[in-house]
């Protein structure tokens, strides 16, 4: 987390055909919190490479219906929250590939999901959460489902595992946290063997000792913001998505960065975007 970027803006990608809303909501509330502009992206396909086929007619009949659906989005957010400054941006390119250059300049992308199956989300050509998430420079925000606001008092939970992409990872919650009066939940999930080769309450205490020295520090950069920490057993993906049922948000950290179809993308990171039940929030180490 860089304090230049601060001073950016946050990138919504605006898929033509599929839903916007939810994601634009939660970038536009974002933005209206942090006092950032909002950038609305839709990328055009480029053109067929034949030479037999000209596909002019289709790619102006593209853009024009691309530029319409970032109009009616923008004036959408104008409705929701006057006071942010929003830009719109037609690309011509891959989406994926778009937005992922989008990310070298973002405080954040945000991006909407329809919960697609593991292997459909890899191998829909359309689909930009696997890819996007996998390579982009910034935290990606994936929102398939409304935040959990009803829930009192809010919070928002963050996944734990002792690297550095999870360390940043929990900075970022506490502060979504502190601008949004909510709590933090700090999770750690052992995963037992399949057989067992040491004890479980030692395997406990090495986790709870995991978790009090990540958040180390963290209460008293941000003193508003209430902490507790919590050890889980079982399997990762399915403990945390249960500890966010009714968070604002789950954030976890990312390593790496994988090719274009985001094979490498770690698998708890993957499996929460298909099984969390509120927006997902990955944080690279950077």
């Amino acid at each position: 987390m860089t304090g230049s970027r601060e001073a950016r803006d946050i990138v919504v990608g605006i898929d033509p055909a599929r839903a916007w809303k939810l994601p634009v909501a939660w970038a536009a509330d974002e933005a209206y919190r942090r006092r950032l502009p909002l950038r609305l992206v839709l990328a055009v396909p480029p053109r067929h490479d034949s030479q037999h086929v000209d596909d002019t007619p289709r790619q102006n009949a593209l853009r024009r219906e691309g530029t319409e659906r970032l109009e009616l989005a923008r004036d959408w957010v104008r409705g929701r929250h006057p006071e942010v400054a929003v830009d719109i941006d037609l690309r011509s390119g891959h989406a994926a590939t778009v937005l992922v250059g989008t990310a070298l300049h973002a405080r954040t992308v945000v991006l909407g999901s329809r919960h697609l199956s593991r292997v459909a989300e890899v191998f829909d050509a359309g689909s930009l959460v696997v890819p996007v998430t996998a390579q982009a420079a910034c935290p990606v925000v994936v929102v398939g489902d409304a935040e959990h606001i009803t829930q009192q008092p809010p919070y928002i939970v963050a996944g734990i595992d002792g690297s550095a992409s999870s360390a940043a990872a929990l900075e970022f919650a506490f502060d979504e946290a502190d601008l949004r009066n909510a709590a933090v939940l700090a999770v750690s999930v052992w995963q037992p063997p399949v057989f067992l080769l040491r004890d479980e309450e030692v395997a406990l205490r090495a986790q709870r000792a995991l978790l009090a020295e990540t958040t180390a520090g963290l209460s008293e950069k941000y003193p508003d913001v209430r902490l507790t920490h919590e050890v889980l057993v079982g399997h990762p993906v399915e403990e945390l998505a249960r500890a966010a049922e009714h968070a604002l948000a789950v954030v976890v950290g990312r390593r790496g960065r994988g090719g274009y179809t985001g094979m490498r993308l770690g698998s708890v990171v993957h499996g929460l975007l298909h099984r969390a039940h509120c927006p997902v929030i990955t944080v690279p180490n950077v």
